[in-house]
């Protein structure tokens, strides 16, 4: 793995920590640290060694409180198109990424962070936790997907309140809301939780996850059929090795050893 100015790397076993340091501007997003990150995420795509990716930010404050408001100055109604669509194009790398990433979110996970942390597969939170789109304070609205990921995880009428109203959103809610996968009582026992989530997921078929991946975002696709994406991907299942492994398995009483083939 390369080396950043704004990521720090590290993994364990064969699950990479992905950690935004920019903890003196609470891990504000600006375009260096997003090009990090978009090189990091494509670099993942061609590891199959990597099995699991944690994304959390650095200290105890801020997961990412957002984008860097220094870097807005220069946006205008020529400009803002492709920095919107610059910032979706990485995201959308996160969410189609065929190996899971877990968010680790503690303390605030505000706009520009909300919206990273819903283009995670699963999300992580302690219980101090705030999510928030709150960029009509700033005159503008979410631009990396935020109207979008915010309204198919906790609804229509939900999403319009938090994003016209500013307000945030506590760890409780989340959670009850479907916003946040678990709440755990600090930053430390939600990596641990992530960890076990991730090692869960390392035991299972590589390929059965990949398709996982694949038809649940279908859902969201409004031009693609995902019951025939689920169909396609059930196939496709059923002529892998790890498919007549763990059948095998399963009937022999024993722990399926899968080789994504």
């Amino acid at each position: 793995m390369a080396e950043f100015e704004h990521l720090s790397l590290s993994t364990t076993g064969n699950i990479l920590t992905i950690t935004i340091n920019r903890e003196s501007r609470l891990n504000a997003l600006n375009q260096a640290t997003l090009s990090e990150l978009k090189e990091t995420i494509q670099s993942i795509y061609d590891d199959k060694d990597i099995r699991g990716v944690i994304l959390t930010g650095a200290g105890e404050k801020a997961f990412v409180a957002g984008a860097d408001i220094s870097e807005f100055k220069e946006l205008n109604e020529m400009n803002a198109r492709k920095f919107s669509e610059e910032g979706q194009e990485i995201f959308a790398l996160i969410e189609n990424c065929h190996t899971p990433v877990i968010a680790v979110v503690n303390g605030f996970a505000l706009g520009g962070g909300c919206e990273l942390a819903m283009a995670c597969h699963m999300r992580v939170v302690t219980s101090d936790a705030k999510f928030g789109q709150p960029e009509v304070n700033l005159g503008i609205i979410p631009g990396y997907g935020g109207t979008q990921r915010l309204t198919h995880l906790i609804g229509k009428g939900r999403a319009f309140e938090y994003m016209m109203t500013g307000d945030m959103i506590d760890a409780e809610t989340a959670e009850s809301w479907g916003l946040a996968n678990h709440v755990a009582e600090n930053k430390t026992s939600a990596i641990e939780l992530a960890m076990d989530i991730l090692q869960k997921i390392e035991k299972k078929a590589p390929l059965a996850i990949d398709f996982v991946v694949d038809c649940v975002n279908a859902v969201y696709n409004p031009g693609e059929n995902g019951y025939q994406t689920e169909a396609n991907a059930f196939s496709r299942c059923c002529g892998t090795e790890d498919f007549k492994e763990g059948a095998a398995a399963f009937l022999e009483k024993r722990p399926a050893n899968f080789k994504g083939e």
